[in-house]
């Protein structure tokens, strides 16, 4: 402030002056005098200003000071507070810390006091069973050489009962000891069978028990139909003059349908039938389809007919990718690529023996993750191998190879686990199986193929499987007779009495079940049953 005054009046003096020389140079001589008396008047003025501004000012600076004083001792009086208080907050902390740390010691030094008269004590214990040690070692010390001196003395009497034995015997020691082990040999090797023979008929009733269980379990909860699939299609008519409009005029209607549909077009006597015949469903389903929409529209010429076959089969792979969503929704089943869904939904129009692939890979899928939840695995992803272990077989034309091996193939390409890649393409043992769910499915594939009116199998590789079985099971030495029973589910073996004991027998039996497994093919399972019988017979005369 005293600064910006004192400035300020320096300034009206130079204003003052500059006027005066102004006044002066234009005024002239006689306006110098009355110039300089009123410069003189201002500048007197200016100056007592600018002194009363200045002793204003000493007076402001000095009051500053002494309130920046006052200021300046509360501030360090308050900072000494603040300080004492922290220093006395800091000294309790230290002694309480310090109190711990003594509390601490003086525990440490009870539990070393404790361990320390803990081990004098068993140091005392240790002396005690040293002295004890060393005067059991001398009795065992004495009873050894008693027991030395025993030993001499029985191997003196053995020596002179072996003598005497000689004589007697008329053998020497080599040729007894030559006869005894040949005895006990055939003794234990008879003991051993026998043994061996418990073993592995209890542990085959156990596991037989335990998978009975399991697979009786799986079977119970799940029901499916018999096999209905056949290879013609019967569409009912109206009126005869209608297969007159399907053949058409010189048989070119019926000649563009078969061309379109890849099926056989029946047309005979049968009154209002007309009878569709392929192995293929799926074209078969196409053509019943499209016939069934012709006779409704009533336009039958091969125009139509090859733009109504056309919309029929889009339609149809829209309602096999439906089909198996539903699928894969009722199984619960989750994260299919769109390809296998749709793989999945053709299956519908697919069958094995008569038996439909759809059907039998549901009720696969049930059977596999109700199995594996009875042991414990994890059922969705049984679930899964199991509805996928057929897929290869809706690409069959495709691809070549195995089923299977085209099921791993098209399941690694979309990026299922290794799991259910392996499950798939070892479940016809096409390679080795890496985890217990791929056994899993290969046992419930059997069981939903064996179980009655599952599959229709041809009369020709039926006579086959059955000549095949007799056929193995009369390869082994010592086989009389076979009969191969119960449609191939179990094959009975007749022996020769006096070439095979009762322990062979069980071996043959389980040689025979090895051989069919490794030489055959076949759904389910076949029991092996080696009977031997002793006939003696008298005539009474």
């Amino acid at each position: 402030m005293e600064l910006l005054d004192l400035t300020y009046i320096l300034l009206l003096l130079v204003l003052a002056f500059w006027l005066g020389w102004k006044l002066n140079s234009r005024l002239g001589k006689r306006s110098i005098a009355a110039g300089e008396l009123r410069a003189a008047e201002i500048i007197d003025s200016a100056k007592k200003e600018s002194e009363k501004l200045v002793s204003d000012g000493n007076k402001e600076y000095e009051k500053l000071l002494a309130d920046a004083e006052k200021e300046s001792q509360n501030i360090k009086r308050e900072k000494l507070l603040e300080v004492k208080d922290e220093w006395y907050k800091k000294k309790i902390e230290y002694d309480t810390e310090v109190n711990q740390k003594r509390q601490k010691l003086q525990n440490l030094e009870k539990q070393v006091q404790q361990r320390e008269e803990t081990i004098d004590k068993k140091l005392d214990m240790v002396s005690l069973k040293e002295r004890a040690n060393k005067d059991e070692e001398k009795n065992l010390l004495e009873l050894k050489r008693n027991l030395e001196h025993r030993a001499k003395e029985l191997d003196r009497v053995e020596k002179e009962q072996n003598e005497k034995l000689e004589k007697i015997s008329g053998l020497t020691a080599e040729e007894a000891k030559a006869i005894l082990i040949d005895n006990m040999t055939q003794e234990a090797r008879g003991e051993v069978n026998k043994a061996v023979k418990g073993i592995y008929e209890k542990t085959k009733l156990e596991i037989k028990k335990e998978s009975q269980k399991v697979i009786i379990q799986a079977i119970q909860r799940t029901a499916a139909e018999v096999s209905v699939e056949t290879t013609v299609s019967v569409i009912q008519i109206h009126n005869d003059e209608l297969k007159g409009r399907i053949i058409g005029k010189e048989g070119r209607n019926i000649r563009a349908f078969e061309a379109a549909t890849g099926v056989d077009v029946i047309v005979d006597d049968t009154p209002e039938a007309v009878i569709l015949s392929s192995y293929d469903q799926f074209r078969r389903e196409v053509a019943r389809l499209s016939l069934e929409r012709l006779m409704a529209d009533g336009r039958i010429h091969p125009a139509r007919i090859e733009e109504v076959v056309a919309k029929v089969e889009h339609d149809l792979e829209e309602e096999m990718f439906k089909e198996g969503e539903n699928v894969v929704l009722q199984l619960g089943i989750h994260g299919l690529h769109n390809e296998l869904i749709k793989l999945i939904g053709r299956m519908k129009y697919r069958s094995s023996y008569g038996q439909n692939l759809l059907q039998h890979s549901v009720e696969v899928a049930y059977l596999t993750g109700i199995m594996a939840a009875e042991i414990g695995l994890d059922a969705n992803m049984a679930k899964r191998a199991g509805l996928l272990h057929d897929i290869g077989k809706t690409m069959d034309r495709i691809m070549d190879g195995p089923h299977a091996l085209i099921g791993m193939d098209i399941t690694k390409k979309y990026r299922e686990h290794p799991i259910i890649v392996n499950a798939v393409g070892s479940h016809h043992e096409d390679i080795e199986m890496e985890h217990p769910i791929a056994p899993l499915v290969q046992a419930a594939d059997a069981i939903s193929g064996a179980r009655p009116g599952a599959r229709r199998e041809p009369i020709e590789g039926y006579v086959k499987r059955l000549e095949t079985l007799e056929a193995i099971a009369r390869s082994f030495e010592g086989v009389a007779k076979t009969y191969a029973i119960q449609a191939g589910r179990e094959v009975r073996v007749v022996v020769e009495h006096d070439k095979v004991d009762d322990i062979v027998a069980d071996k043959l039996a389980y040689d025979i079940a090895r051989k069919i497994e490794d030489e055959m093919q076949f759904p389910g399972q076949i029991k092996v049953t080696v009977i031997r019988e002793v006939r003696k017979v008298h005539f009474a005369k």
